[in-house]
């Protein structure tokens, strides 16, 4: 069982798990110019599970005439300048002075422990944040950027422990997930409410429902097996996004299959060996070994596992007459442990 955290959360962005900015791929919003960000704080000190609030003032303008955009509303983004990634959202800024042409913004951003280090401001976008929202366009940059110095103690910390592990296939499995103070090893304390989701709930759509951690931190959920094969999470509630999270998907079982096409072939002939790999690990890779001597397996041959199907064709060719063990090994790979097919033998001739 691997337990990853949730991308923008703490660390760094897992497979498609991102929060580290709008799922965008165009230019920023021409019609949006940014003239100055500031923040009323260069330091703040977080512990625990607290937010401390930093107002954030943004003056600029939108460049709009639609009777819609009166009211315009900003958010903005800051992004850790070194280290592991992580990314603040602000609240819905508002304005407050001036018009949507030419104005200034202000709203807060809730700043949590998590993120210990130096942030700046990176973007601004309009409206309110979303997740999950694909906005077509990228936060307008920010001159000269003003940075945030967070000195976050007794982070959290969150573990999981998947029930049973390995889980067999098409079977239902539990998650036990702990969250503790990360500085002492300790409990909290108290009861902690945390969000249990599953795959895009994860990343596009954060809030409830509410479960609550014993005292010791812990608490247990089941899922069906239709939810092993994505990623499960336990989220931190914060606003507008988590405070902190971890993901984890459940190890599976390497089981592997093998049979050749022929049992017997001329030595330096080539015979196929084809092969399943259960759950289709797609592009993993599988390895025809050959026994030399009496313990020694080698590589002879390499392929990868096929998407969907989980079938696989390696390629034998006996090096002498008599009979010679083969067998299919398949290495750690994703979410899966290693495997070995069973043992077949191909007879030279």
């Amino acid at each position: 069982m691997r337990t990853r955290v949730v991308a923008a959360l703490l660390v760094a962005p897992l497979a498609a798990l991102a929060l580290n900015a709008p799922a965008a791929q165009a230019d920023p919003d021409p019609r949006l110019t940014i003239t100055k960000v500031e923040l009323n704080k260069a330091s703040v000190a977080v512990s625990s599970l607290n937010t401390v609030p930093v107002t954030v003032t943004v003056t600029g303008g939108f460049d709009s005439a639609d009777p819609q955009d009166k009211d315009l509303t900003l958010h903005t983004y800051l992004k850790r300048t070194t280290g592991a990634a992580k990314t603040l959202v602000s609240m819905e800024l508002i304005r407050k002075t001036g018009t949507t042409q030419g104005g200034t913004w202000q709203g807060i951003v809730n700043v949590p422990s998590t993120a210990n280090g130096t942030l700046e401001v990176s973007g601004v976008m309009t409206g309110a944040f979303f997740p999950g929202s694909g906005d077509m366009t990228t936060p307008t940059p920010v001159p000269n950027p003003p940075k945030l110095t967070v000195i976050g103690t007794n982070q959290p910390k969150i573990t999981s422990r998947v029930i049973p592990n390995p889980l067999p296939f098409g079977q239902g499995y539990s998650i036990r997930w702990s969250v503790i103070n990360g500085q002492t090893g300790m409990p909290y304390g108290t009861k902690l409410k945390v969000w249990l989701a599953n795959d895009n709930g994860c990343v596009e759509s954060f809030g409830g429902p509410v479960y609550l951690t014993d005292a010791q931190g812990y608490v247990t959920k089941s899922y069906p097996a239709s939810f092993a094969d994505f990623g499960n999470c336990l989220l931190l509630p914060g606003n507008p996004i988590p405070i902190g999270g971890a993901n984890t998907i459940p190890d599976r079982p390497g089981i592997v299959s093998a049979v050749p096409a022929k049992t017997s072939a001329p030595v330096g002939a080539v015979v196929l060996v084809n092969g399943t790999v259960a759950g289709a690990p797609a592009g993993c890779p599988v390895n025809l070994q050959r026994l030399y001597g009496a313990t020694a397996w080698r590589n002879v041959s390499t392929g990868k596992v096929r998407q969907a199907s989980g079938k696989f064709v390696l390629y034998a060719q006996p090096a002498y007459k008599g009979n010679i063990p083969y067998r299919v090994s398949f290495p750690v790979c994703y979410n899966y442990r290693a495997g070995l097919s069973k043992t077949f033998t191909i007879r030279g001739t």
